[in-house]
């Protein structure tokens, strides 16, 4: 899956942080894909994972101090310089404000950070901050992390959730495969022999919010994965990535430009001056069908026993360019249903003018929104079908994009 990272030497940095309980699995996923992977374990790391668990799952002693001891035959007694020389990449997760701060004015007193000052030059460094929310907001933090990207540092976000803390809000590492999934592109070369490569691909994601009031909103359960997950996919084989979402809380992939909208309006309007100059595009945002017709000014009030709202038709995006496409421009949908339906999807193919559509059916467990699979079946302009099984939206998207590839170049 992660053909990227086949043979690559990794080094994980693990510091001091609740979030350290997912390291384990993610060791798995790179030891899987076939990643030789060290892991670097700070004092405090050590207090959340178990050298144990990380060497078992990794095959590799941990390495925890600068220097180790030296009665120990065959030590090598300069690998906090060698095990840096050695690798291709080094993540830092969770990394933790007070590692932040050490990477930040260059301390170097223990393994991970002698790795982070010894790294070959080029070499990707990606750092996955895990705190409090009110923490990370900090001035110190924010500075900390400024220094670091502009040394070439890759600082992703980190997610919104559920925090140690007992509070809901931004600070939560995200799950392993994610991680993994960026390690996997920071590792990618850039495809240059793909048709997509040079060309402009524009990409819808996630849900829109259609206001009732100032507080209140009609909108849908999408998280943005699979659009964010196409984003990079379509990046990975060399396009120029125009990523239109509504609110996610997912970091902008790499090399990728992000437009923020709420509602369908926006995103219309937002897409629309890009319909003459794109190359392909992708409609796998949930957008609202309807919106309310007069939303209300401040916050309605609780008077009534019942309240109606009238609804209007929304902009349907990805039809519109479908009937205005030139020549050589692609126009890709996707299709939900909570139940079998296929013949709608074949539908919407015609109806919209689509070169492909991408059909899964919501179970809320393995596929549709919020979920890190998908179960779907790829519809071309020719009505043939392609049942892609259950797989992760990354794998699902690489090969969506793949299909995309075919239709451009026939003969691929």
């Amino acid at each position: 899956m992660f053909s990227a990272v086949q043979g690559k030497n990794i080094i994980l940095g693990i510091s001091g942080g609740i979030a350290a309980y997912k390291t384990p699995q993610l060791v798995r996923l790179l030891k899987k894909a076939g990643a030789n992977v060290r892991v670097a374990l700070t004092a405090s790391g050590s207090r959340f994972v178990s050298e144990l668990s990380l060497a078992t799952v990794s095959g590799e002693a941990v390495c925890r101090e600068t220097f180790p001891p030296a009665d120990v035959p065959g030590t090598d007694f300069t690998r906090h310089i060698s095990l840096g020389e050695w690798a291709d990449a080094l993540v830092i997760a969770p990394a933790t404000a007070n590692t932040l701060a050490r990477l930040a004015v260059g301390l170097c007193d223990d393994m991970l950070s002698a790795c982070f000052i010894t790294l070959r030059p080029g070499k990707p460094v990606l750092i996955f901050p895990a705190m409090d929310g009110q923490m990370y907001r900090s001035a110190s933090v924010r500075r900390n992390v400024a220094t670091l990207v502009a040394g070439g540092c890759t600082v992703i976000e980190p997610e919104s959730g559920d925090l140690a803390s007992g509070q809901c809000g931004t600070g939560r590492m995200p799950d392993p495969e994610v991680i993994a999934d960026r390690i996997r592109s920071s590792l990618q070369e850039i495809r240059r022999d793909s048709p997509l490569s040079g060309r402009q691909v524009v990409i819808t994601a996630g849900p829109t919010r259609e206001k009732i009031d100032d507080v209140r909103f009609v909108s849908n359960y999408s998280s943005g994965k699979m659009g964010f997950a196409l984003a990079c996919a379509a990046r990975e084989r060399g396009a120029e990535v125009r990523l239109i979402t509504g609110p996610v809380h997912l970091a902008t992939p790499e090399g990728v430009e992000r437009f923020d909208v709420e509602s369908a309006c926006e995103m219309h309007d937002a897409a629309k001056p890009f319909f003459a100059t794109c190359a392909v595009f992708i409609a796998a945002a949930a957008v609202a069908d309807y919106r309310p017709e007069m939303p209300a000014s401040g916050k309605l009030k609780k008077t009534e026993p019942e309240m109606r709202l009238l609804l209007v038709r929304n902009p349907d995006i990805v039809a519109e360019f479908g009937a205005q496409k030139q020549p050589g421009q692609l126009a890709v949908g996707f299709a939900l249903e909570t139940s079998e339906g296929l013949a709608s999807a074949h539908g919407k193919l015609d109806e919209k003018h689509l070169d492909l559509v991408a059909f899964n059916t919501y179970d809320r467990k393995t596929s549709g929104f919020d979920v890190d699979t998908n179960t779907m079946t790829l519809i071309d302009r020719n009505h043939r079908e392609t049942l892609l099984p259950t797989m992760l939206k990354t794998e699902a998207a690489r090969l969506l994009i793949g299909h995309i590839e075919q239709l451009m170049d026939p003969d691929r």
